[in-house]
């Protein structure tokens, strides 16, 4: 017999996310009994950021920079499909990412698949009770400014997911950092990092249907302005092994962006005005009571243009021996809220990243995001050192 799981709200959560500045939290150890991942932090040749060094990198790979931005990028070949971590390159293009070409990405609806889980250690919880998907209030950026699309170019054609500015330890109150999973950045064990890949905070600000979209203006597509990635950090599980049925690697289907900031210097969550603190060390499932995810779905019923939101108390789900257990709430948002993050209220009462979207059944119903531990911590670490000063 199924559990009875109380009826929660997303109030406590919402409210949170409004706030215009959420307070640092100190460091946290790692949880216990985890299964660490190594982090894929390789430096790139050349400075992230740096036109050179970009340049040099794509060369040493035998692509011509400026044929890149001429459309190169659209080349997969298995020679030109950059895969290790150190080779992460992304190059500016101006003026690809417009708003009919935003509107116009698909749901990587195929990572949203859920593959059998092979060995649940006996910790999987009941399946939990689909939660149907709210719209988050609008203007989103006065209720959930942290959150907003992520934009990548694949094999497919171009690409959507979600994700959420979250704090930079080495750069307080100056975050350029943006959480996200890791299927929305590499392709996994069968390719390499995906391309022009770039970040819409409050993405379709005033929640306008796909109809007013096509008439509107620029800044109400992307309120703060677009941000490109000059750099990218996954797990070497995920790197490994990731996959679109879910399996070992889901547990590991996490990601992190630095982002360029905009001209003048500002930094993203200077911008938004907003960042949210990362928990790596988050308590078990059975003593939180609501866990909430964000995101913005874009696989039927969802048209991907506005951001939705569930809350739900979250339980455990095991893919195989030797992994750690994933979260699992009830949730009917479907691909395009991949990478979306999952929040809980932490000890000060302020809004913390736990998790992120990476698998779901392909008929909805619920999520299922990766439980942040050593391996996590140690990526975000590694990404803040890498931009300390800068």
């Amino acid at each position: 017999m199924r559990s009875i799981r109380p009826i929660l709200t997303a109030t406590g959560i919402a409210a949170a996310l409004a706030l215009t500045a959420t307070a640092c939290n100190g460091d946290k150890d790692q949880a216990a009994g985890q299964t660490a991942d190594k982090p894929a932090a390789s430096a790139p040749a050349g400075t992230a950021g740096d036109a050179g060094g970009l340049a040099d990198t794509l060369r040493k790979h035998g692509v011509d920079p400026d044929k890149w931005k001429d459309g190169e990028w659209k080349n997969w070949d298995k020679d030109k499909w950059l895969r290790e971590a150190k080779d992460f390159v992304n190059p500016v293009i101006k003026g690809l990412w417009k708003p009919d070409r935003m509107q116009k990405a698909k749901d990587p609806q195929r990572t949203m698949a859920y593959g059998d889980a092979t060995g649940d250690q006996n910790v999987t919880d009941p399946e939990p009770a689909p939660v149907q998907a709210q719209e988050e209030k609008h203007p989103y950026h006065e209720y959930a400014a942290p959150v907003g699309k992520v934009f990548f170019d694949s094999p497919e054609g171009s690409m959507v997911c979600s994700g959420t500015v979250v704090k930079d330890p080495k750069a307080p109150g100056r975050s350029n950092l943006v959480w996200t999973a890791g299927h929305c950045v590499h392709a996994g064990a069968k390719g390499g990092w995906y391309r022009n890949i770039t970040f819409v905070p409050s993405y379709n600000d005033q929640g306008k249907t796909p109809v007013q979209l096509s008439n509107a203006q620029p800044q109400e597509v992307a309120p703060y302005g677009s941000y490109w990635a000059d750099w990218a950090m996954t797990s070497n599980a995920w790197i490994a092994g990731g996959g679109h049925t879910g399996g070992d690697a889901s547990p590991y289907d996490y990601a992190l962006l630095h982002v360029k900031p905009q001209s003048g210097g500002k930094s993203l969550e200077e911008t938004v005005g907003n960042a949210l603190t990362v928990d790596f060390n988050a308590p078990d499932a059975k003593d939180i009571s609501a866990m909430g995810a964000w995101g913005y779905p874009a696989a039927p019923p969802f048209n991907g243009q506005l951001m939705n939101k569930c809350v739900d108390r979250p339980g455990r789900l095991s893919m195989s021996p030797g992994t750690p257990p994933m979260w699992r709430i009830g949730c009917t948002m479907t691909g395009g809220s991949s990478g979306g993050g999952w929040f809980i209220a932490g000890k000060d009462g302020k809004s913390e990243l736990v998790s992120n979207t990476s698998i779901g059944p392909a008929t909805s119903g619920w999520l299922a995001g990766p439980r942040l531990g050593q391996g996590a911590q140690q990526l975000y670490t590694a990404m803040s050192d890498r931009f300390a000063g800068r």
